[in-house]
């Protein structure tokens, strides 16, 4: 995500406007300009000290305090996406922002129809950086989707899916992000309006009869194999050919890599997976 220098008639250029633009969004959205120093404490839901400090917690709340843990932030860790930051509006790290705004870019200079889509969008960060992208080139046409349940992740379902079985990721607090928050994020960089879409809900209710009509970039970032095929099932459909589909989590969470090689081998998809950083892969839609 650096500043690159350009050459133009053998002129040596600086960054333009819009890289600036976007890369110091970049930064902001992860903090990786200015890195958080403590974390709230806020232990899982269903374990003894969630049930413990619950009372505590609602306490001091209405006291008007939180009780906050001094933390040693790495800044390689979190521009590669390996933390959970306290206040940043996205995990993912640098890298992986860097891969959205290639794609993104590349579909634009293509001219690929659709719209852009996040499934699994925990503070918004990811398709802030999308808004971001079309509100720079001066695209005024396309929208991007938000598809999460904005309460965290569902129980499992080990019956149906048991890959999922040990996946505990719903009794974790900071998973779950109202819906009005990430509006507020988007307001806060001043890139909410009628073309931010939400879809509000678990994916198997509302994606397959999401008011969706064409894709140009979807990323997917759902964790567990169920959501991760619910995702591929009823949105990559409406990809677009030459259009591109981003996995994150596959190469951090065994059930979700499942979810992408079930579906790829269930639909004959041959297209190679390029990896964005350690965990992310991408392919493009080419038939």
């Amino acid at each position: 995500m650096e500043n690159v220098s350009r050459t133009k008639r053998g002129v040596s250029v600086g960054p333009t406007a819009v890289d600036m633009y976007l890369d110091l969004l970049a930064k902001c959205l992860t903090r990786t300009i200015f890195l958080e120093e403590y974390r709230p404490v806020d232990p899982p839901k269903g374990t003894l000290k969630g049930l413990l400090f619950t009372p505590v917690q609602a306490l001091l709340r209405r006291l008007g305090y939180h009780l906050v843990y001094r933390i040693r932030p790495d800044p390689l860790a979190r521009a590669e996406g390996r933390d959970w930051p306290p206040s940043a509006e996205t995990m993912v790290g640098l890298y992986r922002l860097a891969n959205v705004r290639e794609l993104a870019e590349d579909v634009l200079s293509a001219g690929i129809p659709g719209d852009f889509m996040e499934c699994g969008v925990w503070r918004g960060g990811v398709a802030i950086f999308m808004k971001a992208i079309l509100e720079a080139y001066g695209d005024k046409e396309r929208r991007v989707w938000l598809a999460d349940s904005f309460r965290g992740l569902p129980k499992p379902n080990p019956q149906l899916y048991p890959l999922d079985a040990e996946l505990d990721l719903w009794r974790w607090r900071q998973l779950a992000v109202s819906v009005e928050e990430v509006r507020e994020n988007f307001r806060r960089y001043g890139l909410l309006d009628d073309r931010v879409q939400f879809l509000q809900g678990w994916f198997h209710d509302t994606l397959p009869t999401a008011p969706v009509e064409k894709l140009a970039l979807l990323r997917i970032d759902a964790d567990l194999y169920e959501s991760t095929m619910d995702a591929l099932r009823w949105m990559y459909p409406k990809l677009s050919v030459g259009g591109w589909v981003i996995v994150d989590d596959y190469g951090a969470i065994p059930a979700c890599k499942a979810a992408v090689e079930d579906f790829r081998q269930r639909t004959g998809i041959k297209e190679p997976l390029c990896w964005a950083d350690w965990t992310a892969v991408y392919w493009r839609k080419e038939k």
